[in-house]
């Protein structure tokens, strides 16, 4: 169940990035110059956690793991930028997929570092006993 809700979360989360880059224009005040970058970075770095999520119940290897979970985000962006070419109004940008892959990157670093920590912690304070 888990594993569905998961994936599913997933896919949501993809159908409204999509949804987003649908439209025209979003309504975002500009304080600064290349806001936008952190709004993308923001928003791959939640995908990133929800790919980690998503995809941890595929294998039981961290570095296999991370690569899955970054290389799906990646390829959304550049999805997502390709399609913002085909809305009026929006364009595509590097920069903005730089930026999606940066956020999914950290996301996924944090979550790889975590486990790693923590299962490292795990196998010292419990040793197997062989």
């Amino acid at each position: 169940m888990i594993k569905i809700l998961d994936f599913s979360g997933l896919v949501l989360y993809c159908l409204f990035i999509y949804w987003l880059s649908d439209q025209p224009s979003l309504p975002t005040p500009m304080w600064f110059a290349h806001q936008d970058k952190i709004y993308h970075a923001g928003a791959y770095f939640i995908m990133g956690l929800l790919a980690w999520r998503s995809f941890k119940h595929l294998t039981d290897s961290p570095i296999i793991l991370a690569l899955i979970s970054i290389t799906f985000c990646c390829l959304f962006g550049i999805s997502d930028e390709w399609h913002q070419s085909f809305v009026e109004g929006r364009s595509s940008d590097i920069a903005d997929w730089i930026a999606d892959s940066s956020g999914a990157g950290l996301a996924i670093l944090l979550m790889s570092s975590k486990k790693l920590i923590y299962g490292l912690n795990a196998e010292i304070h419990n040793p197997t006993i062989e």
